[in-house]
């Protein structure tokens, strides 16, 4: 499997494993079907309470895996995301974080975001975690946060799938040596979520592409991406689905099939609002290791 090189050198397989919304008794195993398939990049977050059961699969393999987490909103601030960082790493059994992002952008509250970003470069530059990046930036936010830091992101962690695009804020991150990474590659927020669409693995057009090449829906929707370049962390706890989302390395989709997907935008976000994302509604204390 290829990797990308992030803008500061590091590498990063070009598709991982996520855990969002697999319950804890459920992961461990989930995360070792995934790295005995041959996935070598987890990604987690202190707010999945999840990080624990993802160590230990980890380690229990021996290999040697790209792990991701992020830091949740109510450890914003310096000293509590230096502290944020303790917890996730105890919980990894880790002494360092390949990836640690910013779980949301907090609109309302940016200062302390920005505070959490400058523990994020002090965790760096003292070698407790070999990249840091974002999750959930849109431009404005992204566009302030390069005004005040002294480094920028690897990754810009967002919802991207056929339905949703977001083509401003992969551009701005292309612009600026950020890697998008997909969360819901394959709409997953689509059919879980109350979103106003149908099924992204129902969408016609998707179908037909698939059919031709004799795979999936999902395969397709994770060849799209990774033909444009998007680092992809599909999510599954049924060995099949985890398998089949790993087998999408031997074809090669047409431009004019890039095309007809990209022209699936239907212009919807299933996740949360950024704006909406607030201490008040979504704060949370994430318990000590």
């Amino acid at each position: 499997m290829n990797n990308y090189t992030l803008n500061n050198g590091v590498e990063m397989p070009v598709l991982g494993f996520g855990v969002f919304q697999t319950p804890p008794d459920e992961t461990a195993a989930a995360v070792e079907t995934a790295l005995s398939t041959g996935y070598r990049h987890v990604d987690t977050a202190a707010a999945y309470g999840n990080e624990r059961p993802v160590g230990e699969a980890v380690a229990k393999s021996g290999a040697e895996v790209f792990v991701e987490t992020k830091i949740w909103i109510s450890d914003y601030g310096y000293d509590e995301t230096l502290h944020g960082f303790e917890k996730s790493a105890a919980k990894l059994g880790v002494g360092r974080i390949d990836l640690l992002i910013l779980h949301q952008a907090l609109p309302s509250e940016f200062g302390r975001t920005l505070e959490a970003y400058r523990a994020l470069e002090t965790l760096l530059a003292d070698g407790k975690v070999r990249a840091i990046g974002v999750s959930n930036f849109m431009v404005e936010h992204l566009t302030e946060l390069l005004d005040k830091a002294t480094v920028v992101p690897a990754v810009n962690q967002i919802e991207v799938h056929p339905y949703f695009q977001q083509r401003d804020v992969q551009a701005y991150g292309e612009r600026h040596g950020i890697l998008t990474q997909a969360w819901a590659p394959i709409g997953g927020i689509t059919f879980y979520r109350d979103s106003g669409h149908t099924s992204t693995l129902e969408d016609p057009v998707i179908g037909d592409i698939a059919r031709a090449y004799g795979k999936s829906p999902a395969q397709v929707m994770l060849r799209w991406h990774l033909q444009q370049g998007r680092q992809v962390i599909p999510k599954s706890t049924n060995p099949k689905r985890i398998a089949e989302n790993f087998d999408v390395f031997d074809f090669d989709l047409t431009p004019d099939q890039l095309t007809a997907i990209d022209a699936l935008e239907t212009g919807k976000r299933g996740g949360p609002e950024p704006a909406d994302v607030t201490l008040a509604t979504f704060g949370r204390p994430i318990p000590e290791a």
